[in-house]
């Protein structure tokens, strides 16, 4: 006799890999034959508060629903920048919860996101310990920042780093038509962790250099020595290309961006960046005097499902899975990690770890695996980007452009 149910939510940004860690827990779920409900929320915990949530176990049963939700990018139970209250501060928020909770019946409670959202993870399972609940609540990984402590890698990265590759790739060809000087700065999402603006470098190939340099967030950027890398590349060719977190700050801790005056902060107190870019458009023209733009990819590297990384989805898929399974042996206040076992061939395993010890905390890119000179990567930062954008998804088209699942339920 069946006697499980569960609720679903995602959380934070949107990626190209969140609804393949969705598929794998409603698969699981159903090959377990235990769950007589699955639940998603919509809008996340959020939208939990409001009472807004639908049963997803008869909405996926076929092989093509699942497809079809694993090739489709962003989130198909919407999203929410809610930060969850402490209990003490706000104890009817968790009563509100929990009420609900028992009135379905839950047993487990999986939650795809990030650092926010891993702090949702840790609040809500303390409280069930308080509480005495034996409801499991289990963190699955997602950012294409890549910047959560503990796993290897996150869910929505690989993807996200196969877009800033090719598209950097496609931007050193479009540069390369004229013989003129040029400079083109790419600014790439990253507010303290340089990963994927380190991705930019995976597009070099035997035909195109590109990107020329990199400045990451780790190390203070220093504008004589950005002339000065110019200047040097200057050298030997005539089309430069500038990829650049777009949190980089000066040596004195700054933003480059900071004083921009579109500068905003989210709910969350964390800057909304905008402008470092053309920051260094404007430094570069200043100094060089020859024709240079800026290019921001901005949200596009986030939801690009047809440059999806198969190791990426493949791998959200399993993580998803496995969270099922760790809430089935009882386990709670878990986030779902990889843990790599050989770069060549490239192995992974899934592990848990204490949400707590992740939680609010940030991974950025060793010092280690950045070049002495702060303006590129060295192969140690390369050798572990490499296997992460492997493979290619084959997407199904409709009238010519991707074939995505339906979002109307969350309109």
């Amino acid at each position: 006799m069946k006697k499980r149910n569960c609720f679903i939510g995602q959380s934070g940004g949107p990626t190209v890999a969140i609804n393949a860690s969705l598929a794998g827990i409603i698969t699981k779920c159903h090959e377990t034959n235990e769950y007589d409900h699955i639940y998603g929320m919509i809008n996340g915990i959020k939208g939990l508060l409001e009472d807004n949530y639908f049963d997803l176990v008869d909405m996926f049963k076929t092989q093509h629903d699942i497809d079809l939700l694993m090739q489709s990018p962003a989130m198909y139970l919407g999203s929410c920048r809610y930060k969850l209250p402490d209990y003490q501060s706000d104890p009817q928020t968790y009563m509100t919860l929990f009420s609900i909770f028992d009135k379905l019946n839950i047993t487990d409670f999986f939650y795809i996101g990030g650092n926010d959202s891993m702090d949702t993870v840790a609040k809500l399972s303390h409280y069930a310990k308080i509480m005495k609940s034996d409801i499991h609540f289990i963190g699955i990984p997602k950012t294409i920042d890549n910047d959560l402590k503990g796993t290897d890698h996150t869910p929505g990265f690989g993807s996200a780093a196969k877009y800033v590759a090719t598209s950097m790739l496609e931007i050193a060809y479009d540069s390369s038509i004229y013989k003129l000087n040029s400079i083109t700065i790419v600014e790439i999402m990253g507010r303290n962790a340089g990963w994927l603006t380190a991705a930019s470098a995976l597009a070099r190939s035997a035909h195109s250099d590109a990107p020329d340099l990199i400045y990451l967030p780790e190390v203070p950027f220093i504008r004589e020595n950005f002339y000065r890398d110019i200047e040097e590349v200057f050298k030997t060719k005539k089309n430069i290309i500038v990829a650049v977190s777009e949190g980089i700050k000066d040596e004195d801790g700054e933003y480059i961006d900071s004083k921009s005056k579109y500068a905003k902060r989210d709910v969350f107190g964390n800057i909304l960046h905008s402008g470092t870019g053309k920051a260094l458009e404007t430094m570069a023209y200043e100094r060089f005097k020859c024709k240079v733009r800026s290019v921001e990819l901005n949200v596009l590297q986030r939801s690009a499902g047809h440059l999806a990384s198969k190791v990426d989805l493949d791998e959200a898929y399993m993580i998803g899975q496995y969270a099922v399974e760790t809430a089935m042996k009882g386990d709670s206040a878990k986030m779902i990690i990889v843990k790599r076992i050989s770069d060549d061939p490239y192995q992974i395993e899934c592990l848990t770890m204490d949400v707590n010890a992740i939680a609010n905390q940030e991974r950025c890119v060793p010092i280690d695996w950045i070049n002495e000179k702060h303006n590129y990567i060295n192969d140690k930062l390369y050798d572990y980007l490499y296997p992460l954008i492997q493979g290619e998804v084959d997407i199904t088209y409709k009238n010519g452009i991707p074939n995505y699942i339906s979002i109307q339920h969350l309109k």
